[in-house]
């Protein structure tokens, strides 16, 4: 792996505060690796290899179940996935496949377990990633339960329009039959929601997004932090 991609994963915070000999044993073996759309990277019930860090293109999380499937999440750069069963040595919950051409760290799995036994920062971060993970699931199973299809689109464009720079307009980070997976929803009924959010403040046009009253789009949404996000110390 060479130096500049160290200096990437060493800013991550589940690296940042670890002990650098440690840190340097931990990347020793590490490698990095290039793919091509619509690569699966792991299924789902293989035993936990590697850590995965994505450093540049984007990587769908997903899970199938007696012929069914569905988006769990999309990891962008630069971050982690799936820490949890790396260090607990288990099996992959979910299967990944990445959306664009897009590079990989591996780290294995047991170096990761053998310095998280070592070294206490990197204990302490490791902890603090795996509850944030635990919270934004506990989060997103909030949305599907507790908001019908038309408050978690408006909920879901609100948190986006957080990052656009002017706050009013973006383009939807992913395809729409993604979106909808994600949403707990069938292709169809969010092409039903999108049209049917022009009367409560927001427009859709392709992948382009433009909040034209956002009072109304948070009156549908009652966004909260016990559901969007985020906790007041991240």
């Amino acid at each position: 792996m060479r130096d500049v991609e160290r200096q990437y994963i060493r800013q991550l915070p589940l690296f940042r505060t670890m002990d650098e000999e440690n840190f340097n044993a931990l990347t020793r073996t590490a490698y990095d690796q290039t793919f091509p759309a619509s690569v699966k990277l792991i299924d789902e019930g293989s035993l936990a290899d590697f850590l995965h860090i994505v450093v540049e293109g984007s990587v769908e999380l997903f899970a199938g179940w007696q012929g069914h499937e569905t988006t769990m999440g999309v990891v962008r750069p630069i971050s982690t996935f799936i820490l949890a069963a790396a260090i607990k040595d288990a099996p992959y919950l979910m299967s990944a496949r990445t959306l664009e051409k897009t590079r990989v760290i591996l780290v294995p799995s047991v170096d990761l377990r053998a310095i998280f036994r070592i070294d206490p920062e990197f204990a302490m971060a490791t902890i603090t990633e795996l509850a944030e993970c635990y919270r934004t699931s506990v989060r997103h199973t909030k949305d599907l339960k507790l908001r019908n299809a038309r408050e978690r689109l408006a909920a879901y464009i609100l948190r986006q329009a957080k990052s656009a720079t002017n706050g009013v307009s973006f383009t939807l980070p992913i395809e729409k039959r993604l979106l909808a997976s994600l949403l707990g929803i069938t292709p169809e009924s969010l092409s039903r929601v999108m049209k049917s959010l022009k009367e409560v403040g927001a427009k859709i046009d392709g992948q382009r997004i433009i909040i034209t009253d956002r009072g109304a789009l948070e009156a549908l949404a009652h966004p909260t932090p016990l559901i969007d996000g985020p906790d007041h110390d991240s």
